[in-house]
């Protein structure tokens, strides 16, 4: 079979369109991943030892698990426990799920390079813990562990391929259909791919302007 890359631009404004789609859930997914991971770092740094034990749990079943089977609990699974949640719902929460476990990880190898005395100025100060990791803590350990974080992201926005296997109507879903239509899956899931190029392009260039802002005010 030839390629042609007359087909290939025919297809990618549908590819474009569904890709908008992969776009919005990894942005809630990211959102919600970052927001449970700064608390699970939180909680962890609480050292309250029956919390520690659960949060030890999670993490070695979703590091221990594929990806895959975390979305097919989340759609297929949950829905037993009478949790009925939407197919896009249930792929945002399995991947916030997921990501918020390695966004602990990494906010918690960043606290390692914290100078402790800071913390400790601040206690003697008679700032609230609340206040520490708000102003002192957290805007630090962001700024060091934010190429990590967007590498994290980058991983978050290609999950959301998996989720055409949960009747998700994403670029990948739209990709397979055409070709099944038009018996050309090369052109078709090349086109799809650069969809997942250009959205991680994009990703690494916001993240870079927002390095560089962060450098500029530091």
């Amino acid at each position: 079979m030839k390629f042609h890359i007359d087909y290939l631009w025919s297809v990618l404004p549908a590819l474009a369109s569904a890709a908008l789609t992969n776009l919005r859930l990894a942005a809630i997914a990211i959102l919600m991943a970052l927001v449970l991971g700064t608390a699970l770092t939180i909680l962890r740094a609480a050292k309250i030892g029956w919390i520690n034990s659960v949060i030890a749990v999670v993490i070695s079943f979703v590091r221990g698990t594929p990806l895959l089977i975390q979305i097919f609990i989340f759609f297929y699974v949950l829905p037993a426990a009478g949790l009925n949640l939407s197919a896009p719902t249930a792929g945002v929460a399995a991947l916030a799920f997921n990501s918020m476990v390695f966004v602990s990880e990494i906010l918690r190898a960043g606290l390692g390079t914290l100078d402790p005395g800071q913390v400790e100025a601040a206690t003697a100060l008679g700032l609230r813990p609340a206040s520490i990791w708000r102003y002192i803590v957290l805007p630090q350990v962001l700024r060091r562990a934010l190429p990590v974080l967007v590498n994290e992201a980058s991983i978050v926005v290609k999950g959301t391929a998996l989720l055409s296997v949960i009747t998700v109507v994403d670029v990948l879903r739209t990709a397979q259909q055409i070709a099944a239509e038009s018996f050309r899956p090369f052109e078709t899931l090349l086109g799809a791919a650069l969809m997942f190029v250009l959205i991680n392009l994009m990703l690494n260039a916001g993240a870079h302007i927002i390095e560089h802002k962060v450098a500029l005010r530091s």
